[in-house]
């Protein structure tokens, strides 16, 4: 059953590819909203009822990284494509650095770390293109945020695993679930949330970047 439910993410990616190609990215968004959930609660089942013990043959953590690149690569840069956010003359080949540094991130060894941190940029590629839809930037602006985020999956920074990083795990959670509230209520806003919203929301990001570089410099020290 655990497996189940974070195979589901698979299907909501088909729902969002739908919503989509419909030119219906609001409902796109909150179906990529609901893979975020899926996504930070399957982890927690998944240990809670041992499934490595219960089935030994089956490796969730295979699935949850196809599911993943499904819901925070491929579908995200559909959108991007689909929205028209993105350089009219070299907008494939944006697509083409997300989607080709996500496939070497999510190939790496030390994707995930034993201590519990992601390396590299984390392929948060559903984030990044709601900020954007909101946004209104340029294409051309969009297109270097996009290859820039692209190249930070190359640098091999530590980044905070927020289900799993001990260091501050509750408050990061707790920051995580008002974020989570603030994003649900932007995406019920779409084409245009409040922007005071947009601004609050802001916060976590925030915390999350400058917590992960903190921890980073506090390992490469140790």
């Amino acid at each position: 059953m655990v497996h189940a439910y974070t195979a589901s993410g698979a299907l909501l990616a088909f729902l969002a590819v739908l919503a989509i190609v419909a030119g219906r990215f609001r409902a796109a968004f909150l179906w990529l909203f609901a893979a975020i959930v899926i996504d930070a609660t399957d982890g927690w089942l998944a240990r809670r009822v041992r499934v490595g013990d219960r089935l030994p043959q089956f490796s969730g953590a295979k699935l949850d990284d196809l599911i993943d690149y499904l819901t925070f690569v491929f579908v995200p840069a559909l959108l991007l494509w689909q929205a028209d956010l993105l350089p009219t003359h070299w907008g494939v080949g944006v697509v083409a650095a997300i989607l080709l540094s996500s496939a070497y991130g999510f190939a790496r060894d030390d994707a995930k770390t034993s201590d519990h941190f992601f390396t590299g940029f984390p392929s948060y590629w559903n984030v990044v293109a709601l900020y954007l839809f909101v946004a209104g930037l340029t294409r051309a602006a969009n297109g270097v945020i996009l290859i820039g985020f692209a190249a930070l999956v190359f640098v091999r920074i530590g980044y905070v695993y927020p289900t799993r990083t001990p260091v501050l795990r509750r408050l990061t959670l707790a920051l995580a679930a008002l974020w989570a509230a603030t994003i649900l209520a932007m995406i019920l806003g779409l084409p245009h949330p409040e922007p005071s919203l947009v601004v609050w929301s802001l916060l976590f990001p925030g915390y999350y970047t400058v917590l992960s570089l903190v921890l980073h410099a506090r390992r490469r020290a140790g």
